[in-house]
């Protein structure tokens, strides 16, 4: 393989329709794991602001969510392989290494890479589940062509209309939108605690759960799309804990989430 182009379909090949598992063995784990999830949380409460704020236009929210997607899997990437973390995945997937730092390194710089073509590819929608398990919580991102259901919310951007308005229409056309953002942002801000349930501080909260919650957004034109929903792990997913981190099939409850929240899904990552 002589670019990465060439490496990511190689990866999309090993990637497609599977999921990051990893264990959670003690509180020292756990913790980790809250931390990750406040991160998201406080990642939903800031577009929340944003999303609330007319002053701010569309774009920028837009452009604000990708780079802090792209931040985050850049940290898991160096969390996991260090500052070599492309090597490392190149490695994985040109065959020379197949051990599951490789293997992480291989899925999250994938991520990394689709997450960047969002800028410029508008039809393609990010999925992400977590779902927390009795002994682990597993991962599962990917990029589909698809159309959204009923579920979730729908808002507009007065910067991506093409239209040819008079000065009347465009102020009830800028209101509009705005008042479409608003309701995005009180949807949001209704769901944001399925995050933070999925992930207790286990100082504080140190029981047992069990959860999950999926966060799909994607942009067709002018239109956005969003859905932020808890989602119900499978009990009998999983037969043994696991000792290390490493890569699985993607569980039925993505093909579920994918079925409820959206119509003909095409998986493309």
């Amino acid at each position: 393989m002589n670019n990465w182009s060439e490496r990511l379909e190689s990866a999309s090949d090993t990637l497609r329709r599977r999921a990051i598992r990893i264990p959670l063995p003690d509180a020292e784990a756990e913790r980790c794991f809250n931390q990750q999830m406040t991160r998201i949380a406080a990642a939903a409460d800031r577009k929340i602001d944003l999303l609330d704020d007319p002053d701010v236009p569309l774009t920028e929210v837009y452009a604000d969510g990708l780079d802090t997607i792209r931040r985050s899997f850049e940290h898991r990437l160096q969390q996991v392989a260090g500052e070599p973390y492309h090597d490392v995945a190149t490695a994985y997937l040109d065959g020379r290494r197949d051990d599951w730092i490789g293997a992480l390194a291989a899925y999250y710089l994938e991520c990394y890479y689709r997450s960047q073509e969002r800028y410029t590819v508008d039809e393609q929608i990010f999925f992400l589940l977590v779902l927390r398990y009795s002994a682990c919580f597993t991962v599962n991102v990917s990029f589909l062509s698809s159309d959204f259901g009923s579920n979730g919310v729908a808002y507009e951007s007065f910067d991506h209309v093409e239209a040819d308005l008079d000065g009347d229409e465009r102020e009830q056309l800028c209101a509009d939108c705005q008042y479409s953002q608003r309701a995005a942002a009180e949807y949001l801000r209704e769901n944001a605690d399925c995050v933070r349930a999925v992930a207790p501080d286990p100082d504080t909260d140190p029981f047992e759960r069990r959860g999950g919650f999926v966060h799909i957004t994607g942009r067709q034109g002018s239109t956005f799309n969003e859905v932020l929903a808890p989602v119900s792990p499978d009990p009998d997913r999983f037969d043994e804990k696991p000792s290390t981190p490493e890569l699985v099939p993607e569980g039925p409850e993505a093909k579920r989430a994918r079925r409820k929240f959206l119509t003909d899904v095409e998986v493309l990552i």
